[in-house]
């Protein structure tokens, strides 16, 4: 294998889609999966791959740090995409705290592996953070959101997602860790949990 990548939460919606992609796409390219598999994540997503050569799945916390540190010491990862976090702003108002200690502490475990396995060669290396629009609060009138948005956080899931989109800045400033960030709008479509609006109507549509 070329290169060996870890994806955080791949067993969930849109870690499926990313995973079954790069698995098939890039066969050279080791593809470790890391999912908790907590009620979003169902590795019935990932059947039609789970055979690949260039597959693995780990069941494991990013909360866990000691387990993160064992885990980039025996892969050595080359890069990093971080899907996995606590993403329905209803639980985060009933339970903040597992929204912090996810997405903030998980992400800031993930960026302390990273850094202290790439700190002799960060060339070819990258941590790809995958964020979210409603770090950027509320649409105004322009009905639109750009990357110059300042951040406006209104609920806990948003404001535990800008706490580690900060972190991610900060350790590419501090560190000179390579990262890139992204933040999604509204995605949907199939192995999604139907907590979400479009896949609750089209399940309630199917079952009339």
């Amino acid at each position: 294998m070329k290169q060996t990548i870890l994806l955080t939460g791949g067993a969930g919606f849109i870690g499926s889609h990313v995973v079954r992609l790069f698995v098939n796409k890039y066969p050279e390219i080791h593809i470790v999966n890391l999912d908790n598999l907590t009620y979003a994540g169902n590795l019935e997503n990932l059947t039609d791959i789970d055979s690949k050569s260039n597959y693995t799945f780990i069941k494991g916390d990013i909360v866990d740090k000691e387990f993160i540190d064992k885990l980039f010491k025996q892969y050595n990862f080359d890069g990093v995409i971080h899907l996995a976090a606590e993403s329905h702003v209803d639980r985060s108002i009933t339970n903040p705290l597992a929204f912090v200690e996810t997405n903030i502490l998980g992400t800031v475990n993930l960026l302390n592996a990273a850094r202290h396995s790439w700190s002799d060669n960060m060339e070819g290396k990258r941590f790809y953070h995958i964020s979210t629009d409603e770090v950027y609060g509320t649409l105004g009138e322009t009905g639109l959101f750009t990357e110059e948005t300042p951040y406006d956080p209104r609920s806990p899931y948003s404001a535990s997602k800008a706490s580690s989109d900060h972190l991610v800045r900060a350790y590419y400033h501090t560190y000179d860790l390579p990262v890139v960030i992204s933040n999604c709008s509204n995605n949907y479509g199939s192995h999604q949990f139907p907590e979400k609006l479009i896949p609750l109507c089209i399940n309630n549509i199917k079952h009339n």
